[in-house]
Order: C-alpha cells, then structure tokens, then sequence
C-alpha cells in the first residue's frame, strides 16, 4: 500500500485507540452481560401470564419479583460500569493525542493546505471523544445482539419473528436514507459555524481598531452574515435529521402495536399463550433500540467522523517531529548559507540565496522595503519556516537538529506584532513557564528597560493583562515583549521592527539593550524599518526583491546603496532606512 500523509494520520488515529483495547474488549463482555439480562423483562412478562395468573400463586408472584429486582439491580450496575469505562477510554484517546494534536496545530497554522484543520483541531479531538462517551457508540456494541432477541421472537412464533425483521429492515432502510440526505448539510453546517467562529473572534481581537473606526455596524453585518449561513445550514441539518428521527419513533410504535396485534391474532387462535405475545413485544422493542438510538445520534457520529477526517489530514500533512539529540547551548554565531524560503501554501522563493554571518558580539540591522522579505527572514532565523534550500546554522548546527523547544531558548524572537497571553506581566516574560525563574524574570526586564515601568502597575509584575494588552499601551507591550525575548539568557536575539511602538525615550531604552546584549557577546539581529533601529548596528544587510543587494560594515553599506549618506539618516531625508 502506498503511503500518503493522510495514511499516515489514520494510522496515529488507530494507535491512539488500540491503546485501550483491552477496555473496549471490557465493554463489549458487560455488553454481553447486560444484553442477557435484557431478557429478564421478557422472561419475567411469560412466566407471569402463563404461570402466575394461570396457577394464582402469591408466592410464585413474589418469587419472581425479586429475582427481577435482583437482576435488574445487576444489569443497571453493569451499565453504569461499561458507561464509565467507555468515559475512561475517551479520556485516554484525548490525554493520548492532546500535545501531538495542540503541536500539529501550531505549527500547521501557517500551511494553508491545512489551515482550517489546524484552527479546528483540538475541537475535532473532543468531538471524537464525545462520540466514545455518547450513546452512539453504545448502540453500535448493543447493535450485535439484535439477532438474540429476534430469535427469541422467531422462538415464539415464526409469523412474528417475520413481521420483527421486516420492521428492522425498514428503519435500517430509514438510517441509510438519514445519512445520505443529512451528510451534505452537517458539512455545510460544520464548515459554516467554523467560518461565523472564526470571523468572530477575528473580531474580537481586533475590537479596538473596530471601534475606533465606527466599524460595529458593518463588522456585525459582516459576521450576522456569516452567522446567518451558519444557523440556515444547522436548521437544515437538523431539520433532515429531525424528519427520520420523527418517522423512525412512529414506525417504531406503529411496529410494537403491530406486533401485539399479530399476538393476539395468534392467541386467539390458540398458536401461542398470551405471555408469548407481551415477551415478543418486549424483545421487539429491545432489539429495535439500538438501531433508534443510533439514528437519533447520527450527527454526533457524522460530526466526529468528519472529524477523524479533519485530523487525519492535519496529522498527516504535520508529522510528528522527531526526537533530536541533545545539543549543547551554542555559541552567539549564526550562518546562512544560500537561504531560500517559500512561504508555507506558495511556490515563489519571498528569499533567494541570501547568504551572510553574525559573530558573537555583533548586530546586523537588516534593512529593505516593504516587502523585501525582512520578516520572511526573521520567521526562518528562528525555525517557524523552514528553508526551501540552503541552510541556517547556529553554531555550526542547522536548525533542524535543534528540538524546536530548546531552539527557542537560544534564539529570543520579538515579532513585528506582539501578542500577550491572558496572565500575569510574570507569566508572559517568563514563556508561560509553569515553575518560572522569577530572578531571571527581574534580568530580562531590566535588559528590556522594562522594569520600572512594570513596578508602577498596580500589582507589578503581578498585574493581570489579556491577549489584547488590556490597560497597556503599545509601547509597553512591546517592551514586556522584549523581555520575553530576552528572557532565559538567548544567545540570538531576532527583533522585528522593534521600535515601531517606541516612543523616544524607549528607542533610547532599545538600544541600551542591544548594547548590553553585544556586550555580553551575543548576536542581535533588527529587521529595521526606522533609522533609529540601526543606530547600534555593525553590520547591514540589504534586501531587495527577496535577494541580497549587499552586506557589510554599515557606513560602507550606506555609502553603496545611496549616493548622500545625509538622505538616509538625516531628519530630512525621504522616508528612513530603505
């Protein structure tokens, strides 16, 4: 069998569940069990009719009550055990795949084959381990068991055993027409409540901006819209569903009434005994149940097989990584050589063979327009692409041979845009970090010239913010990410345009900072976009058009690629840095 990604995901898939066979094999015995006792009800309706009123024994009556009693206790003991096994399994299947699936996710995020799968991939976990513990899959081990109970119909009598198959066949017959009439709107349903999710937290993380700009009514427009699709395609789902669902609980009831009348056709001619008629009603409705249950589920089934689909191509397309040697912390020296990077989802180089080093103790400003492919260059310096040729090398080592986590101790990235996660000032410098160092957490702000700043909000480094900054300003944000960035001692610093929120006095903080970090002999690389950003620089990279126009000492770049060095760096001068 060839081998494609997509095999390759469904194969993680299967492993995760053959971890708990041994559980399922334990259900599906309770399964046994608790069918067997199904036959108490039926067993106990035929001794009652046929024996108890027939003989008028108190005692008998009593007898059998409590030996139903007693299995009845049995079976529901038995079900709770197999409900709670089949919540163990779920919970496995979950704690198994939840950090291969959360890592596919992060760094599928950018590949736009897989995009959408890695924005809905932890909810498409849980909806498959809703499915283990929904009564869907409890059916389907049930379902086997069906044929026991028609062939104690067909032990009563053949005509109803007949009339117990046609009946199953028919709502088989209504459950294959429910998946084939509801599979098309859940997907829609599915891909348009993924869409109306999406645009609204889009909007949410952008409130202020929406804001600021008068833009409430249109960007409500905009998502009811959406939201609109969404409610129309769960409406037609639900309304598909709802139409089977309703003819197959009618068919059902029509088929037991049927059955107690054949019954009592039969009883009056004298072919069977009246405890036979109620027993075969009862196994009727036993053996039909599971086949209600499952269809009165089926989007919960449908919704976690496309699901299994969704993670099957995430965990495909994003394999998982494999284990790397442990290296030690490098030295500040860093190497490209013949770096070329497409962009995840495209098929033009954004980088051609660019090539140049840093040394330990030195800062190249990387300088270029808009669109040169600065960021591109400061996404690959710190692994989140990987180059489409050539290579990056810290120390010797290319990137790949670094575990992507110890990687991002040794390389501090600032990007363009500065995030912070909803915790305190602490948390964020510290990563996230369960057990942060809070010595280190102090160094990384005083480097970032962020600590006086942090020591005046009101619970200090204690201070609650959110994803969106909350009272801070985007000054400050941008210096809490640089203490990020410098936090745990990296021996290269990426900063993208790190001073594009900085006011005067925190450019002057910014370059404090880099000097301090050249000092204790690491690499700091500034993809520049202001003159103030390269005030520090030794050396300058000039991109243009994704290649390499030159590289060197600064005055000397400077003096290459304009013919008035004054036009560049002077308050006059036509627009800052190229």
């Amino acid at each position: 069998m060839t081998r494609t990604p997509q095999t390759d995901g469904a194969a993680e898939l299967r492993a995760a569940r053959r971890e708990s066979r041994l559980l399922y094999w334990f259900v599906a015995l309770f399964s046994l069990f608790v069918n067997l006792l199904m036959l108490t009800g039926p067993m106990y309706m035929l001794n009652v009719y046929d024996r108890v009123l027939g003989s008028r024994s108190l005692e008998t009556l009593v007898a059998l009550t409590v030996l139903v009693a007693f299995l009845y206790g049995c079976m529901g003991l038995l079900d709770m055990v197999r409900g709670r096994v089949m919540g163990r399994i779920g919970a496995r299947f979950q704690a198994q795949l939840d950090e291969r699936v959360f890592s596919a996710s992060l760094r599928g995020s950018a590949n736009p084959r897989v995009a959408r799968q890695a924005a809905s991939g932890l909810r498409d976990l849980e909806s498959v381990q809703r499915l283990i513990i929904s009564p869907v899959l409890m059916g389907l081990f049930d379902l086997p068991f069906a044929p026991l109970f028609f062939l104690g119909i067909f032990v009563f009598h053949p005509l109803l055993g007949i009339l117990g198959l046609f009946g199953a066949a028919v709502l088989i017959a209504f459950a294959l027409a429910n998946q084939m009439t509801t599979r098309r709107p859940i997907e829609q349903s599915t891909l348009a409540t993924y869409q109306s999710e999406a645009l609204g937290s889009q909007i949410r993380q952008e409130a202020e901006m929406v804001q600021a700009l008068g833009m409430r009514g249109a960007a409500f427009a905009r998502w009811q819209q959406a939201r609109a699709r969404s409610l129309d395609a769960n409406i037609a789902a639900a309304d598909a569903g709802g139409l089977f669902g309703a003819l197959i609980k009618a068919f059902r009831l029509f088929l037991q009434s049927a059955m107690l009348g054949l019954g009592a056709y039969l009883v009056l001619r004298n072919e069977m005994s009246p405890g036979a008629m109620i027993a075969g009603s009862i196994l009727l409705g036993r053996a039909l149940a599971p086949i209600e249950m499952i269809v009165g589920q089926w989007a919960v089934f449908q919704r976690a097989r496309d699901s299994w689909q969704n993670l099957t191509t995430l965990l495909g397309e994003v394999p998982e990584e494999s284990r790397r040697m442990a290296l030690p912390k490098p030295r500040a020296r860093l190497d490209c050589e013949q770096l070329t990077v497409v962009p995840p989802g495209e098929h033009q180089a954004a980088l051609r063979m660019i090539s140049f080093s840093v040394g330990p103790g030195q800062a190249v400003g990387v300088i270029g327009t808009s669109g040169a492919g600065k960021s591109t260059l400061a996404r690959a310096l710190t692994g989140t692409w990987r180059p489409a040729g050539g290579k990056i090398r810290l120390d010797g080592a290319a990137l790949d041979q670094y575990d992507p986590d110890v990687l991002g101790q040794h390389i501090g990235y600032l990007p363009q845009r500065v995030s912070l996660f909803d915790g305190s000032i602490k948390d964020n410098i510290a990563r996230l970090s369960p057990n942060p160092d809070e010595e280190q957490v102090v160094i990384a702000a005083k480097k970032a010239a962020a600590h006086e700043m942090i020591l005046k909000l009101p619970d200090g480094y204690d201070t609650r913010v959110t994803a969106a900054g909350g009272r801070l300003s985007g000054g400050q944000i941008q210096r809490i990410g640089l203490a990020r960035a410098m936090y745990g001692d990296p021996v290269v610093l990426v900063l993208d345009e790190p001073n594009s929120n900085l006011d005067n006095d925190g450019s002057e903080a910014l370059n404090a900072a880099i000097r301090a970090m050249k000092a204790e002999g690491k690499c700091v690389l500034i993809m520049a976009h202001r003159p103030a950003a390269i005030k520090e620089c030794d050396l300058l990279l000039m991109i243009e058009n994704g290649a390499r126009r030159a590289f060197g000492p600064k005055d000397e770049v400077l003096r290459e690629i304009v013919k008035n060095h004054q036009e560049i760096t002077g308050p006059g001068g036509p627009g800052g840095v190229a």
